[in-house]
């Protein structure tokens, strides 16, 4: 590091020090009162409101979500950054998920990043973005274009695993509906045609596809409509399907495969399908390899080693897939438990407001102010980051 941005992580450091308290108070506030997709509407007011008294500008209800925000500072448009803001919650098991961290996290930092690098450095921008456990915040703010003025995407996530970047698939949902004939099962069995076996078929051969995926790619169903007495024959059923792939191609391809199997069943049994994406497809994460080798350095500073991750492990979907197809984006993880637990459970909520989550928050602050503090001060690194997502050496240097 250069002596100018050895001096300006000092100064972070104090910064997230001097926030240490007010932002685990935030973080507690938000893992006592849980909201969850597109209603997070306290947790959005409790975090715009810190930015705005701060001095960002603040913009509310973006990309037709009241829940979401942008809070930007800085008196040039660029270069910027945005620091992600997670905060819905988990039904039925609150911040199971541990977004009151990422929340705390993402505002520290822009907050921190913000006084460091002072108005002239470029643009701090810090971005509210709901429902990502359901409903795809960041694939609609992608949509409407929220982040094409940014020169990079910057959150954590706790885990049970501490891993510089995320193995995250690309995920998306479809309803598939049979229709057939209803008739009485015993009076008049053969004018019947049974939506419900026909649906039950098409689970028994996706069992069968399933053996011959590719790594990462599977279809996990469950039935949503199966009939309404067992004295009629199921006129219609339904059944919803979560698709996850390794990359965004294959997810599409996983797609075409749902609906040649629905097909063919429809056909096999007489039955005509439906068939409809009810979900935003999250695609697969690109991780910014030159900027989360800065955050694994930073971070380690604070006692928090990363390792890559763990060969042929994945750890779920976020829609911060959609950011990162459009710029260089980071998701590390920071261990809140030990990796025999699992998030979004009951444990996992609880570790989100131990003393062990409130290390890892404030750890993961400090290292994205400063990772965000140093992609501003260099032009290099941002070139680096460009290049590396594969808009060119010119684009990059437009920058």
């Amino acid at each position: 590091m250069t002596d100018a941005v050895d001096v300006a992580v000092g100064r972070v450091v104090r910064e997230v020090a001097l926030r240490a308290e007010r932002l685990w108070d935030i973080a507690l506030a938000l893992h006592a009162d849980p909201e969850y997709a597109f209603e997070e509407h306290r947790a959005a007011r409790l975090l715009s409101g810190e930015l705005e008294r701060a001095g960002f500008v603040v913009e509310r209800g973006l990309a037709g979500m009241p829940t979401a925000f942008v809070a930007r500072a800085g008196s040039v448009r660029r270069p910027a950054v945005a620091l992600l803001l997670e905060y819905d919650a988990l039904p039925g098991l609150g911040h199971a998920c541990g977004h009151n961290l990422v929340a705390a996290a993402g505002l520290g930092a822009a907050l921190a990043a913000r006084a460091v690098a002072g108005e002239g450095a470029g643009a701090v921008w810090a971005v509210g973005t709901p429902a990502e456990e359901g409903g795809g915040g960041k694939a609609a703010e992608t949509e409407a274009g929220l982040f094409d003025d940014v020169d990079a995407a910057l959150m954590f996530h706790p885990g049970v695993h501490s891993w510089q970047w995320a193995p995250l698939t690309a995920q998306t949902r479809y309803r598939v509906g049979f229709h057939g004939r209803a008739a009485h099962p015993t009076g008049n069995p053969t004018e019947g045609i049974d939506a419900l076996a026909a649906l039950i078929q098409l689970f028994n051969t996706l069992a069968v596809v399933g053996r011959r995926l590719p790594e990462a790619s599977h279809v996990q169903g469950i039935v949503t409509d199966g009939g309404v007495a067992t004295n009629i024959v199921p006129e219609y059923a339904e059944g919803l399907f979560g698709l996850r792939a390794g990359t965004t191609t294959a997810l599409e391809e996983l797609a075409g495969e749902l609906l040649t199997c629905a097909q063919g069943v429809a056909r096999a049994t007489g039955t005509t399908v439906t068939f409809g994406r009810v979900f935003p497809s999250y695609e697969h994460f690109r991780d910014s390899g030159v900027l989360s080798g800065r955050f694994a350095r930073h971070l380690a500073r604070t006692g928090i080693s990363v390792t890559p991750p763990q060969p042929g492990v994945y750890l779920g979907s976020s829609d911060i897939g959609n950011v990162s197809g459009r710029v260089p984006a980071i998701h590390p993880f920071v261990a809140i438990m030990d990796p025999d637990g699992s998030d979004h459970t009951p444990e996992f909520a609880t570790a989100a407001s131990s003393d062990r989550g409130r290390r890892a928050m404030l750890a993961a602050t400090e290292a994205l102010a400063c990772t965000a503090v140093e992609l501003l001060m260099s032009a290099e690194l941002r070139e680096q980051a460009w290049r590396e997502h594969g808009r060119g050496a010119v684009l990059a240097a437009g920058r």
